[in-house]
């Protein structure tokens, strides 16, 4: 699959893409308290469009390790204000929703998102999956071992690679047989996996792609298997970013979602020219 049907435009993923995260939470791992008022979401939204994000990725309840789950009428709020708003000043942005709730989903979708960006592979709202079918956007479907809550307490796997795979390929046919035509695949990296088990995943993220036909999302930006494994606060962590998006890039990644969208986007072009195509 080159290409994603998104409100009436074709996003072509022969050329990898820049997802820019824009988190309206307090409590987001790096980058909490930043953008939860409308005038900052709006600056760092024009920001990063234009700093070359394909996509602005609006979240608004933290999937960090641990977090306070948000009720659901206060995220449905704050994502549906944000969509709008956003759309407002930048009529021709491209907003996917980081979302597991169905009804923040369908919400957003009514507001002007045009993709479903899921942690939680529909596992945490039965009623996502037939949610996604009716609106007919694409869907990012991630792998997630636990719940946020519970995810990073002792994640265990015979092989981590096979397990993840196995699981998205499932899911896929699931998606499928609902008439769900568009799907990217998330490995979740961090999401219930040790620091080995991320880098078995980025070592092997071509075989993903590979095996299904769909393209993938590498979602490494500023997390622990790079703070940790470097000794490092996430607010040092963009040079080791960069390094593992450019790897991701190599294994074949067709979006980066990153909160850094300029470094992003020169990794991507830096790509290109080894790929011979810049």
């Amino acid at each position: 699959m080159c290409s994603l049907s998104c409100a009436g435009r074709l996003l072509d993923l022969s050329r990898p893409k820049v997802m820019g995260i824009l988190n309206l939470t307090s409590d987001s791992f790096y980058d909490g308290g930043r953008y939860t008022r409308r005038d900052a979401w709006i600056q760092q939204a024009e920001k990063m469009l234009e700093e070359g994000a394909d996509i602005l990725d609006v979240g608004a309840a933290s999937s960090r390790s641990g977090a306070v789950e948000v009720p659901k009428p206060e995220e449905r709020a704050k994502v549906q204000e944000a969509v709008t708003s956003i759309l407002q000043q930048f009529p021709h942005a491209l907003i996917s929703v980081d979302t597991w709730r169905a009804s923040v989903a369908r919400a957003a979708v009514e507001a002007g998102a045009a993709i479903v960006n899921d942690i939680s592979a529909g596992r945490l709202d039965p009623a996502m999956y037939e949610t996604v079918a009716a609106l007919d956007v694409p869907y990012i479907l991630m792998h997630m071992k636990g719940t946020p809550a519970d995810m990073q307490k002792d994640p265990v796997y015979e092989n981590v690679v096979t397990e993840v795979l196995d699981f998205l390929v499932a899911e896929v046919h699931h998606l499928r047989s609902l008439g769900i035509k568009d799907i990217v695949l998330d490995p979740g990296f961090g999401f219930g996996k040790t620091i080995p088990h991320n880098y078995a995943l980025l070592k092997n993220l071509h075989v993903f792609g590979k095996v299904t036909g769909l393209p993938v999302l590498a979602g490494l930006s500023r997390k622990s298997m790079t703070y940790k494994l470097l000794g490092i606060p996430p607010d040092q962590a963009l040079n080791g970013t960069t390094a593992l998006n450019m790897v991701a890039l190599q294994q074949g990644a067709s979006i980066l979602r990153v909160h850094d969208v300029k470094e992003a986007v020169q990794v991507v072009k830096l790509f290109e020219v080894i790929r011979g195509e810049g």
